[in-house]
């Protein structure tokens, strides 16, 4: 299994969530941190508390939609650090909202970030890890990139070209006899604050989205972070998160298209 003792870990959206507590459980296993986020204070804050754990650590502000931002970024990393091993492209966002209720800002929005976010962080970073030798792509997908729910769709959609994505670069690099194993990452509901940042469609209730979240959230970002370490370490090709993520991974499988029918009856009977 690997070790992240001195090993070169970047982290975006580690601000807070499940990339905050990635980071300060790295930096216990010694890992080296470049960390970044959009949010300036909050990436300071995660980036003082690794310190403090005696961590080596970068933090930037950056936004993952900024493509040209992401690549001078990953120059930047290898520069300041000589190596980079292992990538976590976790930022995202959400959007929740009827498909004709969405705006096309909105759609573009949650795309740029989630989808070309984590195509961007693999391209431009992706030399550096086979340069190590030894490197490594974790990319952030969502249960929702196995299954689709309503008033998700954009959601939906940027999660399930997460998963296509990953997947097959991950066949790409083993044919290739890359250096570099991938991973795609399927949390089920973490204890985050992702649906209060998110947007809601017109007529939507901002307040009871955020209620619903909380009620079917199960696992906190420091029980997911040690799921995903323990899954990298023994480079999982597929990470479920949570026991809901168990349970929702295995619909497909057991009804075929028919778990459609399932997530509509219960979506009624939680009042969503």
């Amino acid at each position: 299994m690997r070790d992240y003792r001195d090993r070169t870990v970047v982290i975006t959206g580690a601000g807070s969530g499940i990339g905050q507590a990635l980071a300060y459980q790295l930096a216990d296993r010694g890992a080296r941190l470049a960390l970044s986020d959009i949010d300036a204070d909050a990436v300071a804050a995660t980036a003082a508390v690794c310190k403090r754990r005696n961590a080596e650590v970068q933090d930037v502000v950056l936004d993952v939609a900024d493509r040209d931002a992401i690549y001078a970024y990953a120059d930047t990393v290898a520069e300041r650090f000589g190596v980079v091993h292992t990538v976590i492209n976790n930022a995202g966002v959400a959007v929740h909202a009827g498909l004709q209720a969405m705006s096309d800002e909105d759609m573009a929005w949650i795309m740029n970030i989630n989808f070309w976010g984590v195509v961007h962080g693999t391209r431009a970073f992706l030399p550096h890890l086979i340069a190590s030798g030894d490197g490594q792509i974790a990319n952030v997908s969502s249960v929702f990139g196995l299954i689709a729910a309503p008033k998700d769709s954009a959601y939906n959609a940027s999660k399930f070209a997460v998963r296509g994505f990953t997947e097959s670069i991950r066949q790409e690099l083993r044919i290739e006899r890359a250096p570099v194993a991938v991973s795609c990452i399927h949390p089920g509901g973490i204890k985050t604050a992702i649906a209060r940042t998110a947007r809601v469609g017109a007529g939507e209730d901002k307040a009871a989205v955020t209620a619903l979240f909380d009620r079917v959230a199960l696992t906190s970002p420091e029980s997911a972070a040690r799921t995903i370490i323990a899954g990298l370490r023994r480079d999982r090709a597929r990470i479920l998160v949570g026991p809901d993520a168990w349970a929702i991974a295995a619909m497909p499988r057991l009804l075929g298209a028919r778990y459609t029918v399932a997530v509509e009856n219960a979506y009624r009977l939680l009042g969503a």
